[in-house]
């Protein structure tokens, strides 16, 4: 249980609480289960944040898990995206699995990105990836957010918090909202 809705459970096994807001999820070679801290992290804030009807951009998507569990938390959209194409195939997969139609969640590589088309549309970016990644793609992260967005980092130590915050500094306040196991 991530949250107080959410719920990832095997998609081999029956959910334990069919009232809860259920992710079915069979990772196959893509990064994403809700074991991480940093994966579990991220749902734990999806599941806190108002994201009905919302626009959503998973950046590392890996299996799809954030990018499925904004969808049935019911945002209106989510672009996935990730350099690894068993990891675009997963989640394409993971979406099926969960009833989420192809349209809510297109799954593209990075330089297949229409950057017009996505600029500042996202009212919620989440990237789960490593502290290096994170700075190197903060002018594409921050692309894609509307002005009154929100920014999900993780990935990363509590020891490189401090060099990510001051790299956004001039473009917005971040601040750790959730730490698991020297993760944040």
């Amino acid at each position: 249980q991530f949250g107080r809705r959410l719920w990832v459970c095997p998609s081999w096994l029956e959910p334990p609480d069919p009232e809860a807001v259920n992710l079915l999820l069979d990772p196959g070679l893509a990064f994403g289960t809700g074991t991480h801290p940093t994966t579990a992290l991220c749902l734990t804030q999806l599941d806190s944040l108002p994201l009905a009807g919302q626009t959503v951009v998973d950046y590392g998507c890996g299996s799809g898990i954030l990018a499925v569990a904004a969808l049935k938390l019911g945002a209106a959209l989510v672009l996935g995206v990730d350099n690894d194409p068993q990891a675009l195939a997963a989640s394409q997969d993971n979406a099926v699995r969960n009833g989420v139609a192809p349209e809510q969640l297109p799954v593209v590589f990075p330089e297949q990105v229409d950057q017009h088309a996505w600029a500042q549309r996202a009212d919620v970016v989440v990237a789960n990836i490593l502290a290096g990644p994170l700075i190197e793609l903060s002018d594409t992260l921050l692309g894609f957010l509307t002005p009154t967005g929100t920014l999900l980092l993780s990935g990363l130590l509590q020891s490189q918090a401090e060099a990510l915050c001051a790299h956004y500094a001039e473009r917005l306040s971040l601040y750790i909202v959730g730490e698991r196991d020297d993760w944040v």
